[in-house]
């Protein structure tokens, strides 16, 4: 079993023929709302390529939370609530995409200042486990007890100070910037359509990324950790993950929408 621990959210999703700039007024050519995240979005990754994903995560009892759960559900994602009984909204994202380029704006509050403990029933056993550095209390205790840890370092949290040092494969950004040098085994850094770089016992690869044409970059990266999870899960060597990994990354990026593009795995 897989487990990614991290943020949910809802997600606004505008696509317009431009982003607004200030001041400015943009009339969207479509509107969809869905469950987002990065780590909402690795786990129904990795279950849509065949793996059994548990999702730990704080979504509370809000009525837009539902939407989370009937998403997760519809994708074979089990959830451990770590916010059950909450009343509080639920973390909610504005995703714009531009026509034509695929790029994104974001505009976030990803989980802000809650805080919630690991559940009573304690975290479920996993053979691999994904962490996004997301809710810190969850993330460091699902970072110490994991056999096998992937990190998603997308941006630098100081939690990761905490998360790093139990990491087996640490996948980030190239705008990822940390303090300290990581010292992971396996150390991958995405460049958006530029080759990934993977480092190990000091030795570092090039990757190619074969060029596609981009309808929709949001969550890419996401997809990306989701498959590099399945890959490492169902045994398969470190290379041939983040080559799987590319490979459902630029599936994603070729549809539009949140979820159309899991039908072409």
């Amino acid at each position: 079993m897989i487990l990614c621990v991290g943020l949910a959210t809802v997600d606004l999703v505008y696509r317009v023929e431009r982003v607004p700039g200030v001041d400015e007024k943009a009339q969207a050519r479509s509107a969809e709302v869905a469950a987002g995240g990065p780590a909402l979005n690795a786990a129904i990754t990795a279950a849509a390529l065949g793996a059994p994903v548990t999702l730990v995560t704080a979504i509370g009892a809000h009525p837009l939370g539902d939407l989370i759960r009937k998403d997760l559900e519809a994708h074979a994602v089990r959830l451990v609530d770590a916010a059950h009984g909450s009343e509080e909204l639920p973390p909610v994202s504005t995703v714009i995409v531009a026509d034509g380029t695929g790029e994104r704006t974001i505009v976030s509050r990803n989980a802000g200042d809650r805080s919630f403990p690991v559940p009573e029933e304690g975290l479920p056993e996993a053979e691999l486990t994904l962490v996004d550095g997301h809710h810190p209390g969850l993330a460091v205790a699902a970072a110490r007890a994991a056999r096998r840890l992937v990190v998603d370092a997308g941006t630098w949290r100081p939690v990761f100070a905490d998360i790093l040092p139990h990491a087996d494969v640490v996948a980030c950004s190239a705008a990822f910037r940390s303090p300290a040098a990581l010292t992971a085994p396996d150390v991958i850094v995405t460049h958006g359509p530029g080759p990934v770089l993977w480092t190990r016992g000091g030795r570092t690869d090039r990757i190619e990324v074969p060029p596609v044409e981009a309808a929709d970059t949001a969550g890419a990266g996401d997809a990306f950790h989701g498959a590099l999870a399945f890959s490492l899960h169902a045994g398969q060597p470190v290379r041939d993950a983040i080559t799987e990994a590319i490979r459902v990354a630029g599936v994603r990026v070729r549809h539009p929408g949140p979820r159309s593009w899991l039908n072409e795995l």
